[in-house]
């Protein structure tokens, strides 16, 4: 049984309208200690804003007067909740990405981040029994009666 989204996603996802002040998403992700904001409009997912969109902790006077709009990366990757972590990671190792919204009927139900995947690693994977007999190493020696050489080189 794989591994599916859902079972590693953080389901408390902040989210910001495009109008936010960018300073003020810089204040909520340092106060939510989170690298990513999802940022929604009536229509749904709008895009992602980023800790590095918004320049991080010296990046004042790019956030000085700018809306989130202005700085987020629109259309973002969108997955839904039951597909394979393998392939979600593959979605953002090959996009170069650091995260993906996780939806459901166009409703954020959460989001992963490089973060959850490398905690992922941390913990482990505790992984199903497989049957003993398919994975028991099988070896055998040909018998032959030849003679070996034998003597001083």
């Amino acid at each position: 049984m794989a591994l599916r989204v859902q079972d590693i996603m953080t389901d408390r996802v902040e989210t910001v309208r495009p109008g936010t002040p960018a300073e003020e998403a810089w204040q909520l992700m340092r106060a939510n200690r989170i690298h990513h904001l999802v940022v929604t409009n009536k229509d749904g997912v709008a895009g992602v804003v980023s800790e590095r969109d918004i320049g991080g902790p010296r990046g004042a006077r790019l956030r000085r007067d700018q809306t989130v709009e202005a700085l987020m990366t629109p259309h973002p990757v969108t997955v839904e909740p039951t597909i394979p972590v393998r392939r979600a990671a593959n979605m953002m190792r090959g996009r170069a990405i650091g995260c993906l919204v996780v939806t459901q009927k166009k409703r954020v139900v959460g989001i992963v981040t490089v973060s959850d995947l490398l905690g992922l690693l941390g913990r482990g994977v505790e992984r199903p029994v497989v049957d003993a007999k398919r994975w028991t190493l099988r070896h055998s020696t040909p018998h032959t009666k030849k003679p070996r050489p034998t003597g001083l080189w």
